[in-house]
């Protein structure tokens, strides 16, 4: 089956590719708009429900098809980096590795060896789907009441904040998940895989202008941290501007010694500094309570992989404690009911077009059900069993139907109650991830990875260590252990648990050939950073592939929508088609969305999607023009 077209403004095929001028070069996509007025967001940020600080647009950006290979990321010299891997014979695992290395130095912000990550990956010689769950957990010293209070005798919050404590650090999992996977699938020899990411580190690289902006909206915690200040802020304590030269040798010393020997992180010198920054107590911060010991008995999950039909391919995502998976299974499972190739956006254009008012309200309405599911039941599995214990109760047909028959096309229902299921319990309060960033990618062998890499929020706790940030991950757990009632919050926090996530990895399979249960060709590679708004970003872009047939450039740069279980329902405005005056009396999508009740927020979205389609013999891809990434490969 052909996913999608190549379709230009008024139907005709596009013959732009930006990929023409070879493998692996950097060539600008699209037109930059910048936000406007004076960078300011059209509706105030939210940093609970979009905490990505938004740099604008880039209008009209191409889809990038390739002939074997393809490789995205969310930053122009981390494509590179991994695309020359795969050029020169890599697989996807060992394009990971390169990849993540250079985004922990480019954009630290969002991801590095100090923070974790959930990982589904293809292996197109036994068929094979896996998911990899890289998640940061709890030091064993956790206490349901860890985030709360500094001691059961020091009842007041850690300092300065819980965040920006070292009670917000998990026990980092990325480096020992990317080191399974890549015994599992790689070839390329690990240590070679840190070049790019040394050279760059020693040589320098010039700050882009989303770091730029991350650092200028933290810069004021970074302070708090020595190294940190140091490093992202001039002496002043100004935070250093788009364009300044910054070299590493911290961080080029730590890839290293990770490439000579990854367990060091864990049981070596490495080990020991991140015991200590965590522990540190400067500025009179709160310490973390992790050990050594702690460190040293991380492992990584292999969980089974969460695959469900839709519209006759199969959806494979992150099963808990993840809660991307079942959520956007869940979403599209209600879906599904439902004739939306009906509601394919309209005036379509190389931006996606303009979305229809019953395309956003059915899928807003699909996503307020599934949330109020995952609000509910979904935590870490090895901890909190799921209703029924399996996806499967909250993911059965006939369940899903009843669910379907609770929208209505005349009226939002506002905030949907969850299904009647009983037991965890509220997991309490949702707690988002904001400093997140998302790797899609599939190789000439075939091979495919879709990596959602985090350290939880912008700049994680402002820990910086050996020239990498530490993670906040601790803080997607609820602080509040029982509810007013006394019963145990699911998603508490206990020793060695993992805390729930929104990251939703993707991988799509096409129709199977043959006798049933055979698992189809590969179609499609997707995934986005975003927090709990995750969940949207993914079922957007999942349904206009698969529904509106639109390419994978189109689909994530279509417009941002989607509800949380609230009654506000998203619609991007910085999206170009979105007219924002007068809070978007004027634009007939806000109109239409309003006349059928919905709360809706113009808040500009900053998803970091990127989705690869297999069309035909060749790969065609995208990347989000929210953000600065790039699609690289093999020229047609």
């Amino acid at each position: 089956m052909v996913l999608g077209g190549c379709a230009g403004r008024d139907g005709e095929q596009s013959t732009e590719n930006p990929q023409a001028s070879g493998p692996c070069a950097i060539v600008e996509n699209g037109t930059p708009t910048p936000k406007t007025p004076a960078g300011e967001s059209s509706t105030p940020r939210n940093i609970a429900t979009n905490p990505g600080v938004a740099t604008g647009y880039r209008a009209d950006m191409t889809p990038v098809r390739t002939a074997t290979y393809s490789v995205v990321t969310a930053n122009p010299l981390a494509t590179q980096a991994a695309c020359e891997v795969l050029r020169d014979g890599g697989t996807a695992a060992d394009a990971l590795v390169t990849a993540q290395a250079v985004l922990g130095l480019v954009e630290p912000q969002s991801s590095g060896v100090g923070g974790g990550g959930f990982l589904m990956y293809f292996d197109a010689a036994s068929g094979q789907v896996q998911a990899y769950d890289g998640r940061e957990t709890a030091p064993a010293a956790a206490t349901e009441n860890y985030l709360r209070w500094i001691s059961d005798t020091d009842r007041t919050e850690p300092r300065p904040d819980t965040r920006g404590s070292g009670r917000s650090i998990g026990v980092p999992g990325i480096v020992r998940m990317l080191q399974e996977a890549h015994a599992e699938h790689g070839k390329t020899p690990w240590r070679d895989l840190f070049a790019p990411a040394v050279a760059l580190s020693d040589d320098g690289f010039d700050i882009s202008d989303r770091l730029a902006a991350a650092i200028e909206d933290a810069a004021p915690d970074l302070k708090a941290d020595p190294q940190a200040a140091e490093y992202f802020l001039n002496p002043d304590g100004s935070p250093k501007q788009a364009g300044t030269r910054l070299t590493n040798p911290a961080y080029s010393k730590t890839l290293n010694v990770i490439a000579s020997d990854p367990e060091s992180f864990y049981t070596g010198d490495l080990a020991g500094a991140i015991v200590a920054a965590a522990a540190d107590t400067s500025g009179g911060r709160t310490p973390s309570l992790m050990t050594a010991q702690d460190l040293a008995g991380y492992a990584v999950k292999k969980r089974e992989p969460l695959c469900r039909p839709y519209r006759g391919h199969e959806i494979c995502g992150m099963p808990p404690p993840s809660s991307g998976g079942i959520a956007v299974a869940s979403a599209l499972g209600i879906l599904e009911r439902f004739p939306m190739a009906e509601h394919r956006p309209t005036d379509m254009d190389l931006n996606g077009g303009r979305p229809t008012v019953m395309g956003v309200h059915l899928i807003s309405e699909a996503e307020r059900l599934a949330y109020a599911d995952r609000d509910e039941y979904v935590a870490d599995t090895d901890f909190v069993p799921l209703p029924g214990g399996s996806p499967d109760t909250l993911l059965g047909s006939d369940y899903l139907a009843g669910r379907a028959a609770l929208i209505s096309e005349q009226r939002t229902m506002g905030k949907a109650e969850p299904g009647p299921f009983g037991p965890p319990g509220s997991l309490g309060p949702p707690t988002p991830e904001h400093g997140t960033s998302q790797l899609s990618i599939v190789d000439a062998q075939g091979n495919a990875a879709s990596l959602t890499t985090t350290v939880e929020s912008s700049f994680g706790s402002y820990h910086m260590v050996d020239g990498f940030i530490l993670n906040n991950q601790l803080t997607d757990f609820s602080a509040e252990p029982t509810k007013p009632d006394g019963v145990p919050v699911a998603n508490r926090i206990q020793p060695g648990k993992r805390p729930r996530s929104s990251m939703a990895p993707t991988l799509i399979f096409g129709p199977a050939p043959g006798p049933p249960g055979r698992r189809g060709p590969l179609s499609a590679v997707l995934g986005s950073p975003g927090g709990s708004v995750i969940i949207q970003f993914v079922v957007k872009t999942t349904v206009g592939i698969l529904d509106w047939g639109m390419d994978p450039q189109r689909a994530v740069s279509m417009v941002d929508f989607g509800a949380a279980n609230t009654p506000k329902t998203n619609v991007g405005g910085e999206h170009p088609v979105i007219d924002t005056t007068d809070d978007g009396d004027h634009d007939p999508l806000v109109q239409g969305l309003r006349a059928l009740g919905h709360d809706v927020d113009l808040a500009d979205q900053s998803s970091g999607l990127s989705a690869i389609v297999r069309d035909g013999r060749e790969l065609v891809g995208g990347a989000d023009p929210r953000r600065e990434g790039l699609v690289m490969g093999d020229s047609r």
